[in-house]
C-alpha cells in the first residue's frame, strides 16, 4: 500500500506542476487585474468565464473518464481473451478494438460537436452580445466559442496522455499553454495600450478595444488555446479518428451521467456568477459587487488547485487498482491524507491572510471575510470526489444524476432566495451547503452499494483541529491588537509568528496520527 501511495503522490506532483502553475499564475495576476480594471469590468470577466466553465463540462460529455474506463476494460479483455468493453463477450466486429479505440471515438465525437458549436457562436455573436449587455464587444462571444471548442478537443488528448501515463508531456503542454496565456496578458495589458494610444487606427483594434477591459483577458485565453492545439497536431495525426457507433453508444451511456455529475463542482463555482445579474440586491451595482466577491474567491483558489491536481492523478490510480486486494482500504487511507493536507492549506491561507490579502487592489478587499468558508467549500468538493468514486468503480453512474440534482437544488434555492438580501454571502453559504448535501447523499448511497471503510472520526478530527487552531490564533491576535499600542509592523510580525506556530501544532497532530505510514514510507 505504501508503494502505491508513493506512486500516486509522485504522479500527483507531476500533474500538479502544471495545474499549480496555472492556478498560481491566475492567482498572482490578480494584482494586475485588480489594479488596472474597474470592479465592474472584473465582474463582467467573472460572468463570461462562468459560462465558459459550465459549457466546458457539457461539451466534453464526460468522455474523459469514459475513455479511462473503456480503455482499461478493452486492455483487460484482450488479456483475458474474451471480455468486451461493456463487460460482456466480444462479437466478431468488436474483436478489433484496442485501448486506443475509445480515445479515437471520443475525439471524433468531440471534434464534430465542437465545430458545430463554434460556427453557431460566430453566426450569433451579435445577438448574444446584445442580449447580455455587451453589445460593443461581439467578438468576445467568438473568442469564448473558440476557447470552448479548442479546450474540448484538447481535453480528450490530455486524457489520452494521462492514460498513457505520460505525465511529463502532459505537464509540459499544460505549462506552455499557461505561460503563453500569461505572456499574452502581460502584452495586452502592459504594452499594447500605449501602442494603440499612439496608433488609434491600428488593425489590432479590429480584435480588441483600445482601452483595457475584460475582453483582453478572454482574448488572451483564446490565443493560449490556439497555441495548445498546435502543440497537439502530431498527436491528432496519430490518433486516426474513427467513430465506432456501438462503442460510442456504450461510452455515452457510461459518460453522460458523469457529465451531469461534473456540473456540481463547476456550478458551485459558477452558478452564483450567472445568477448575480438577476438576483443581486435592489439598487446594487451587480457587476461591481460580483467583481469584489470574485477577487476574494481567488484567494481561496489554492485549495481548489490541490483538489484538481489530486483528481488528475487519483482517477486513473483508482481505476488501475480496482481489482487489487485491499483496494478499498487503500482508498480510505487516501481520503485521510487528502483531508489532512486540505486543512494544512486552510491554515496556510488564513493564518497568512495579512500578506495574501495585499494581492488585491484596495477597491477589491471588501469580501475577504468570505475566504474561510470558500476554502471549506472547495475541500468538501474534494472529499465528494473521493467518496463518489464508488459509482465510477462499480459502473453505477446513473446515481450521479441524483447526487447532482440534490446539490443543484441547494445551490439554486439558497442563491435565489437569499441573494437579493445578502448579496455574495448567500453565494458563499450556497457553496458550503451544496457541497455538504452532495457529500452526505453520495456517502449514504456508497455505503449501500459499494462500501469503503473510511475512518470518519479520524478524518473529521483533522477538520476540527484545523478550525480550532484558526479560531484560537485569530482570537488571540485580535485581543492583542485591541489591547496593545505596538507599531503596525510589530503587530504584523506577531500575527505571522502566531500563524506559523499554529501550523506547526497542526502538523505535529497529523504526524502523531500517522506514525505507521511514516515508518513504512521511510522503508
Amino acid at each position: 500500500m505504501a508503494n502505491a501511495i508513493k506512486k500516486l503522490a509522485g504522479e500527483t506532483a507531476i500533474y500538479g506542476l502544471s495545474t499549480i502553475l496555472a492556478r498560481m499564475i491566475n492567482f498572482l495576476i490578480v494584482p494586475l487585474y485588480t489594479r488596472v480594471l474597474s470592479t465592474e469590468s472584473y465582474g463582467a470577466y467573472a460572468e463570461i468565464m462562468s459560462y465558459i466553465a459550465v459549457l466546458q463540462v457539457v461539451l466534453v460529455f464526460g468522455l474523459e473518464t469514459g475513455c479511462f474506463k473503456f480503455a482499461n476494460n478493452i486492455r483487460n479483455g484482450i488479456k483475458e481473451g474474451n471480455t468486451a468493453p461493456d463487460g460482456g463477450k466480444y462479437s466478431q466486429t468488436e474483436s478489433s478494438l484496442t485501448p486506443e479505440s475509445p480515445f479515437s471515438t471520443a475525439l471524433g465525437m468531440v471534434l464534430s460537436t465542437s465545430a458545430i458549436f463554434f460556427l453557431l457562436m460566430i453566426c450569433f455573436a451579435g445577438p448574444l452580445s446584445n442580449a447580455m449587455g455587451y453589445g460593443l464587444y461581439p467578438k468576445m462571444i467568438v473568442y469564448a466559442g473558440g476557447i470552448l471548442a479548442l479546450d474540448s478537443i484538447t481535453a480528450i488528448l490530455f486524457a489520452r496522455l494521462r492514460y498513457q501515463q505520460k505525465a511529463l508531456k502532459f505537464a509540459v503542454f499544460k505549462t506552455i499553454k499557461i505561460v503563453s496565456e500569461l505572456g499574452f496578458n502581460l502584452l495586452l495589458f502592459l504594452t499594447l495600450p500605449a501602442y494603440l494610444s499612439a496608433h488609434p487606427d491600428s488593425w489590432i483594434t479590429g480584435f480588441i478595444p483600445a482601452e483595457p477591459n475584460f475582453v483582453y483577458i478572454v482574448f488572451a485565453v483564446f490565443l493560449s488555446c490556439v497555441i495548445c492545439t498546435i502543440l497537439f497536431i502530431p498527436d491528432l495525426l496519430r490518433v486516426k479518428v474513427t467513430i465506432r457507433s456501438k462503442l460510442l453508444k456504450q461510452m455515452l451511456i457510461y459518460s453522460l451521467p458523469l457529465m451531469v455529475a461534473g456540473l456540481p463542482g463547476i456550478l458551485n463555482d459558477s452558478l452564483d456568477r450567472i445568477l448575480f445579474r438577476f438576483f443581486a440586491p435592489e439598487g446594487a451595482v451587480w457587476r461591481s459587487d460580483l467583481g469584489i466577491y470574485q477577487a476574494a474567491v481567488r484567494l481561496a483558489v489554492i485549495m481548489n488547485l490541490f483538489v484538481q491536481m489530486f483528481r488528475y492523478a487519483a482517477e486513473p490510480f483508482f481505476f488501475a487498482r480496482e481489482r487489487e486486494k485491499g483496494s478499498k482500504e487503500m482508498y480510505a487511507k487516501v481520503m485521510e491524507y487528502f483531508v489532512a493536507f486540505c486543512m494544512l492549506i486552510f491554515l496556510g491561507v488564513l493564518l497568512y491572510m495579512d500578506i495574501i490579502g495585499l494581492l488585491l487592489g484596495k477597491d477589491f478587499r471588501g469580501a475577504l471575510d468570505t475566504v474561510p468558508l470558500m476554502l471549506i467549500s472547495y475541500m468538501l468538493l474534494g472529499i465528494l470526489f473521493n467518496v463518489s468514486m464508488w459509482y465510477k468503480l462499480s459502473g453505477q453512474t446513473r446515481y450521479a444524476i441524483n447526487i447532482t440534482l440534490a446539490g443543484l437544488a441547494v445551490t439554486a434555492l439558497i442563491n435565489i432566495l437569499l441573494m437579493p438580501h445578502f448579496s455574495y454571502w448567500a453565494s458563499v453559504w450556497a457553496h458550503v451547503l451544496s457541497g455538504l448535501a452532495m457529500l452526505l447523499y453520495s456517502l449514504w448511497l456508497g455505503n449501500k452499494y459499494y462500501p469503503i471503510p473510511y475512518k470518519w472520526r479520524k478524518i473529521c478530527s483533522y477538520i476540527y483541529v484545523g478550525i480550532i487552531i484558526f479560531l484560537v490564533v485569530s482570537f488571540a491576535n485580535n485581543m492583542l491588537e485591541a489591547k496593545t499600542t505596538l507599531p503596525d509592523g510589530w503587530l504584523l510580525a506577531i500575527r505571522l509568528t502566531d500563524g506559523t506556530m499554529g501550523i506547526l501544532i497542526y502538523l505535529a497532530y497529523v504526524v502523531s496520527r500517522n506514525r505507521e505510514l511514516l515508518a513504512s514510507l521511510k522503508k
